[in-house]
């Protein structure tokens, strides 16, 4: 497998290609989706909206596309008193039973105890 790591993608077989991914997918970084995929174990994924998703992941792709089950978002929401002065920060949660999140707006995904 070392010599499809170190060669340049462009001069790689389709056959290769695939190989390569397979093995990427189960040993870099994609793993952690991948095992949360095949385990059925929950992610704690935080999103460039500054919200936070505790989900089990059912597919994804390269891109880190997701389809979600049982999305738990939180995120905090900054309110203000009745003088309008002083802010307070409001912790705000929801459920999704089924969601698609696009992968450009992941920052990092975390297993979940």
């Amino acid at each position: 497998m070392a010599d499809l790591v170190d060669r340049p993608r462009n001069e790689l077989t389709d056959a290769e290609l695939e190989r390569l991914e397979e093995y990427e997918f189960a040993n870099g970084p994609m793993s952690v989706l991948q095992d949360a995929v095949q385990n059925g174990t929950q992610v704690l994924i935080s999103c460039r909206n500054n919200h936070k998703l505790l989900a089990t992941v059912r597919a994804f792709d390269r891109h880190s596309n997701m389809v979600l089950e049982n999305v738990k978002e939180l995120w905090t929401e900054n309110t203000r008193n009745a003088n309008g002065k002083k802010k307070v920060a409001v912790p705000r949660e929801r459920f999704v039973s089924k969601m698609f999140l696009r992968g450009d707006s992941v920052i990092v995904i975390l297993k979940a105890a």
